[in-house]
């Protein structure tokens, strides 16, 4: 760990804990397993840092192989609170994972993608809590996209989203430092492929000419600027699922291609799945939200820390969590502290 990190005792082990453990992530069984330091006393000082997502961004700026092919990702996750009726930042709301409204804590990540290698990098990320500092999600979206641009400066030519981005402000903003976006709207969103001859339609009800299957077509959609218009592509996912995918890019004039576009969002899902599995960042049970946003800010340092091994070694990060009791088991097999004994 470097920069403000490295000076504190106590996160460095407790982020080393978070990658050792198999299934328990709780400060209970952490200082079950640490000598001199007792639970109260990790609770205060959980509860006295202050770990940003500054400090993840200092963790991974050197790890990552940059792209002007970059892809910039947006997307939310729920870290899935639904026994809990205390802890702070927890609130009821929509889960992709779930299909559903759980009980949960809401985090805003952005995702750096390489399209050349596929690998990718966790670059940023807010804490949905519009109770405590009036943020909504898309806010969130604009300040880190803005954070990308200006402070972080990575180079990257696309924005990919999911269809909850997909506003106006934010597809705006995206054309307005050049950079090109690649998100579906719903199928209840109005808009015009007449040239103002029809009423706005809800996209679901345009016809398709052949053509425009392969190639796309030009729309306006309602609210936007007077000349304003994107291309849209109808992309089937699979048998039972299109998307209906809008670009500021024009000149693109292939749905198959506009469909691999978008396959790349799939890489920040592939990240929240790997978050969840190998850090046990909904594993945190302490109430107080500072605490709870520290063990989030820790879970990405360790998910980080982890992928770089994983990128290096040409494994995955499954097979590096789970190959932490390869030599735990040679030696009890060897040596078994408890033996089997048969009649």
């Amino acid at each position: 760990m470097v920069g403000e990190i490295g000076r504190q005792n106590l996160i460095p082990q407790y982020c080393q804990y978070l990658l050792s453990s198999q299934i328990n992530y709780t400060l209970t069984n952490f200082a079950d397993h640490i000598e001199g330091i007792s639970h109260d006393v990790i609770n205060r000082q959980l509860g006295k840092e202050k770990i940003t997502p500054k400090v993840v961004w200092e963790n991974v700026k050197n790890k990552i192989v940059v792209s002007e092919n970059g892809c910039i990702i947006f997307d939310d996750s729920v870290m899935d609170k639904r026994y809990s009726n205390k802890i702070e930042l927890v609130r009821r709301q929509y889960s992709g994972n779930e299909h559903g409204v759980v009980k949960g804590i809401g985090v805003v990540n952005c995702v750096y993608v390489n399209p050349d290698t596929r690998q990718f990098w966790i670059i940023d990320f807010r804490i949905y809590d519009p109770g405590g500092d009036g943020q909504s999600k898309l806010k969130h979206v604009e300040e880190m996209l803005n954070g990308v641009v200006f402070q972080k400066k990575l180079p990257f030519r696309e924005v990919l989203m999911d269809s909850w981005y997909a506003e106006k402000n934010i597809m705006l903003l995206i054309d307005s430092i050049n950079k090109r976006f690649y998100c579906p709207l719903k199928k209840n969103r109005l808009v015009d492929d007449s040239g103002g001859v029809e009423k706005y339609k809800n996209i679901e009800k345009l016809g398709w000419s052949e053509i425009e299957k392969k190639e796309g077509k030009l729309v306006k959609i309602k609210k936007f600027p007077g000349d304003y218009k994107v291309k849209l592509f109808r992309v089937i996912v699979s048998k039972d699922k299109t998307e209906y995918v809008a670009t500021n890019d024009i000149s693109q004039c292939s749905t198959n291609a506009t469909k691999d576009k978008c396959g790349i969002r799939w890489k920040i899902e592939e990240f929240h799945r790997e978050l969840k599995q190998t850090t046990g960042v909904e594993g945190c049970e302490c109430r107080k939200q500072r605490i709870q946003r520290n063990h989030i800010a820790c879970c990405m340092l360790v998910w980080v820390t982890l992928k770089d091994y994983a990128y290096k070694c040409k494994k995955t990060i499954y097979q590096l969590k789970k190959g932490l009791l390869h030599n735990y088991l040679i030696n009890e097999l060897k040596n078994p502290r408890i033996s089997v004994c048969l009649a």
